[in-house]
């Protein structure tokens, strides 16, 4: 679930599996990784509005969570 500044939280499906993937392609976490995700997450179906400014904030919000994936403890590992 992602969280955004002002509290809307947006439910995400498949995030943690195109984590996963990402992660075992070798992709670091740039302005690339963040448009594949978006481009990755609609094709499962998941919603993200067409304004740039929300895409970006929603590309800066993945990019922290795929940080944070590839950065954790057991990373890869789910």
């Amino acid at each position: 679930m992602l969280r955004f500044p002002d509290g809307t939280k947006v439910r995400i499906t498949g995030l943690n599996e195109v984590l996963a993937d990402l992660y075992s392609e070798g992709r670091e976490a740039n302005k690339e990784t963040g448009e594949e995700l978006l481009k990755r997450l609609e094709e499962r179906n998941n919603f993200i509005p067409s304004s740039s400014r929300t895409r970006r904030e929603y590309a800066h919000l993945l990019l922290a969570e795929y940080r944070e994936y590839i950065e954790g403890p057991g990373a890869g590992d789910g």
